[in-house]
């Protein structure tokens, strides 16, 4: 008797990603969706035993910036190795289209100051095949992939591509420059983008220490691109503030942005150091928001967003350093050979940091907060465990303490400096009420970015174990919350109706995990990227399958071949609206 489902996934633990108690069943595959789940007889062409283990949906990361790597690669790594199964890039008003050819080396400057992929890896890399971002996104449908992906338009290159060298410039627009960005930007929804973003935060700068085009905008500009949004009446509008503005100034902001598109808002919420308490008065003026009409959401990560500082990586406390730049370039060994020369270390450890960006000068001077990261990697230190406090309790000065830890395991030590979401005694206090809070999202992992000083894409991971596992009850999250989180809330905030949970008729992005094996293992530096380019990279055990569109692309971490990921083009509706899926 023939089988009668492609694929089959039996007896597992199903969570099926609505939030609901999970349950025991099987789960059927046909023609890259989920045709039955239940008791289900006869046979599969293939089957996985899950007994014991859980079936999950596939996770969906809006908030990646993988707009570079999907040109020259078809695993976008490290999300794919996280349970991972669609993400959104084009975050932050950064990317790589539209941009006409005289701009790209300003783009590729952009990136490089925004999300630190180092310049040599995209001129290597980016084929610049596209002019317009329709033939950017024509170029990407091309791409096969691991996982699905989609796209945004960044307000950057779409600046420069409008404006020329005075959008470069940071010059004002007039009537008919804003009337065409509105005009492409509903073009660009029209064609396949989910949204349109932007970033205002004094943070984004070129290397050399400006800030990118959009951060001064005037707010007329990006209310231009909102009222694109409105012309179409469709996509997302997603964006990064400035968070030394005053909460209520903030979200006078973004509420004129949904005002003006009619359309979901989302930006980017985590507990900032200078301003103790803001993120709870983010929170009250975010519920009355929504209770006015808008649907404005808060991008949180479920762990303090965390810097990686070592000498394989881009920065450190010694990195800005005269005497340090004349062995920045050196092999690892010959460089922790030199660094063990006396007169060096009295240099390194007195010399002033000199750099003209001064965000960079700042990271690197946090010593205060400075921790060994470990393996497994502890997110979560009691503020004793710092460096810093090392120190006092030796008697030395904390650069000293500092300087012998870069040196530890041969050089590859790798130390965390926990930038945001750090509160409480184990830096988790805000993070239990920016996960559950309800008008908050995850987001914030940023693949495909941030090379070398952030590998925050394996949040999954960490939200399945840290939180699941939490020794305080009243903090613990059940798996069925943890999924819903990670899967159907994210995938309804941008659109994607058509994913995020177990059920008939659902695209067939699943995972099965098992959680007693369900592991995160430190980051490590790989160089792997187009022209050697570094970039860390971060993996776990537990994943037993990952499925994408029914196909596995991952058995026990280990790549199977298949490439069934693809280009989202626009919003999908669920199954419930009778549309086709793909």
């Amino acid at each position: 008797m023939p089988p009668r489902h492609e694929l089959i996934i039996r007896g597992g633990l199903v969570v099926d990603g609505g939030g609901g108690a999970p349950f025991e069943a099987d789960v059927a595959v046909d023609d890259g969706v989920i045709s039955a789940v239940g008791a289900i007889g006869g046979s599969g062409a293939e089957e996985i035993d899950a007994r014991d283990r859980l079936v999950t949906p596939g996770f969906v990361d809006i908030h990646t910036h993988y707009d570079g790597q999907i040109t020259w690669e078809n695993r976008l790594a490290p999300s794919s190795g996280h349970g991972v199964t669609t993400v959104v890039m084009g975050n932050c008003g950064v990317g790589f289209a539209p941009a006409r050819a005289r701009d790209h080396e300003l783009l590729i400057r952009l990136m490089e100051g925004v999300e630190d992929i180092p310049e040599a890896v995209m001129a290597d890399g980016v084929p610049w095949t596209w002019e317009s971002f329709p033939q950017y996104l024509d170029a990407i449908e091309a791409r096969p992939c691991d996982i699905d992906f989609a796209a945004q338009l960044p307000h950057n290159p779409l600046r420069v591509y409008v404006m020329g060298e005075r959008g470069a410039a940071r010059e004002a627009p007039n009537a008919t420059e804003l009337g065409r960005m509105r005009r492409l930007t509903a073009e660009a929804i029209g064609v396949g983008a989910l949204g349109v973003t932007t970033t205002r935060n004094l943070v984004h700068r070129f290397r050399t220490g400006e800030n990118v085009p959009s951060v001064l905008t005037e707010t007329d500009e990006v209310l231009a691109l909102a009222a694109g949004l409105r012309d179409i009446g469709a996509g997302v509008f997603q964006l990064l503030g400035e968070t030394s503005e005053a909460p209520a100034a903030q979200m006078e902001f973004i509420q004129a942005v949904a005002e003006t598109s009619g359309r979901p808002v989302s930006f980017t919420l985590a507990q900032d150091p200078g301003r103790e308490d803001g993120w709870r008065e983010t929170l009250a003026l975010l519920e009355r928001a929504n209770a006015a009409g808008h649907a404005i959401r808060g991008q949180v990560l479920p762990r303090p967003i965390g810097m990686l500082m070592g000498l394989e990586l881009s920065l450190h406390p010694f990195a800005l350093k005269p005497s340090y730049r004349a062995i920045a370039d050196l092999p690892l060994a010959a460089k922790v050979a030199a660094m063990a020369d006396p007169d060096l270390r009295r240099r390194l450890i007195t010399e002033a940091a000199e750099d003209p960006n001064p965000i960079l000068l700042y990271i690197a001077s946090q010593t205060d907060w400075l921790f060994v990261l470990g393996d497994p990697p502890n997110y979560n230190p009691a503020a004793g465990d710092s460096i810093a406090a090392q120190a006092r309790d030796q008697g030395r000065e904390p650069m000293e303490v500092i300087y012998d830890a870069l040196l530890a395991r041969d050089g590859r030590e790798i130390l965390y400096f926990p930038a945001a979401n750090r509160s409480g005694e184990r830096f988790e206090d805000a993070g239990a009420e920016l996960i559950r809070a309800p008008h908050t999202i995850l987001g914030l992992g940023d693949g495909g970015a941030h090379y070398g000083i952030i590998c925050d894409a394996s949040y999954p991971t960490y939200l399945m174990t840290y939180w699941t596992g939490h020794p305080d009850p009243a903090r613990r999250i059940s798996h069925a919350e943890a999924v819903r989180m990670l899967a159907r809330d994210p995938a309804r905030a941008v659109g994607l109706g058509d994913r995020g949970e177990i059920a008939p008729g659902m695209k067939a992005d699943i995972n099965v995990i098992d959680p007693d094996r369900l592991r995160l293992h430190a980051p490590r530096p790989r160089f792997d990227l187009p022209a050697g380019g570094r970039r860390l990279t971060q993996t776990a055990d537990g994943y037993e399958a990952t499925l994408v569109s029914g196909v596995i692309t991952y058995r026990r971490g280990e790549a199977s071949g298949a490439l069934p990921g693809r280009l989202v083009r626009g919003a999908r509706p669920g199954p419930a609206s009778g549309e086709k899926r793909s």
